[in-house]
């Protein structure tokens, strides 16, 4: 039996403040589960500044971001608030410069996936076939051309991506970071391999035996994580399989919420800048809402198909 790795567990508090930096470039990662917004908000709260922010799906946590000053520039291959509604901030941003102007460098999601592959592997580039006919080439200056050594084709290229920090939220790890996601995923793993380093957000935090005895859910190994936070219920307004279902309540408001410039301040003034930490979150928002969020047992029923077919 391989012995248990070193024990990497911290606070959100002290993770963020060890590996998240002014001017940093910071992956938050996450497709529509298990989407990292508590540390998002820590970020916020220890008033980070000029950071470079990657997703892939830039919604609310960005806009958040946005609205607590932290984000000089977005990298990105979508935007808005969840098939919802908007994000205010964000779009004040780059329609009006207001307060200030964003750098925003676009691709597409699969353009996002090639420069996380090549991150992660240490390519100079990746091969795509998917701009062709497409105008983000013409927005977007590091999307190139190259010829193909094997004969005369040109083919589009994306460079690589290497965080500083990429930040993922799962629902289990060992202290170790093992780290194990179920449901739906996203590129968490590439994005954790592409960064110098990486904090892993979990549900909980459980026994080296409950990794190893379902070890095809690890996603993340240990080696690739430098933090894991046990944070319950970090990843709210999005899910987290097996823990909590989506507010969707909340997504609905949010556009509402963002649009307004003051509307937006008091729920940053309420939420996060008054909030401690995310358990301080969690129980602002009280035990009978999270009941509503509440999810029951799954449990697969095995079937004799057999026998079925035969009926």
């Amino acid at each position: 039996m391989p012995r248990p790795g070193p024990d990497k567990t911290m606070s959100l508090r002290d993770a963020v403040a060890a590996f998240v930096h002014d001017g940093d470039t910071v992956s938050l990662e996450g497709f529509t589960h298990l989407i990292p917004t508590a540390a998002g908000h820590e970020i916020i709260r220890q008033g980070r500044r000029d950071l470079t922010v990657v997703r892939m799906t830039a919604d609310i946590v960005v806009d958040q971001m946005l609205a607590g000053g932290c984000v000089r520039k977005l990298v990105s291959s979508f935007v808005g608030n969840s098939s919802a509604g908007s994000l205010g901030e964000l779009r004040r941003r780059i329609e009006h410069a207001d307060p200030e102007p964003l750098d925003f460098e676009e691709y597409s999601h699969y353009g996002m996936i090639c420069r996380y592959l090549a991150g992660a592997q240490r390519l100079p580039f990746y091969p795509l076939r998917s701009y062709a006919g497409s105008d983000l080439p013409r927005v977007n200056a590091n999307i190139r051309k190259v010829a193909s050594p094997y004969g005369d084709e040109q083919i589009y290229v994306v460079p690589p991506l290497n965080p500083d920090v990429t930040i993922i939220h799962a629902q289990r790890a060992d202290r170790a970071g093992n780290t194990q996601i179920w449901g739906l995923t996203g590129i968490q793993a590439e994005a954790v391999y592409a960064a110098e380093k990486a904090i892993v957000v979990v549900e909980e935090i459980v026994a080296d035996e409950v990794i190893r005895s379902d070890p095809n859910r690890t996603v993340v190994p240990a080696h690739a994580v430098d933090a894991v936070v046990e944070c319950p219920r970090g990843a709210h307004p999005s899910f987290a399989q097996g823990y909590y279902d989506r507010d969707n309540a909340f997504y609905r408001s949010w556009s509402g919420i963002s649009r307004d410039k003051e509307k937006l301040a008091a729920w940053m003034a309420e939420w996060v800048h008054g909030t401690a930490d995310h358990a301080e979150y969690v129980a602002k928002l009280g035990d009978e809402f999270w009941a509503g969020l509440a999810v029951g047992e799954a449990l697969s029923e095995p079937v004799n198909y057999g026998r079925r077919l035969q009926k």
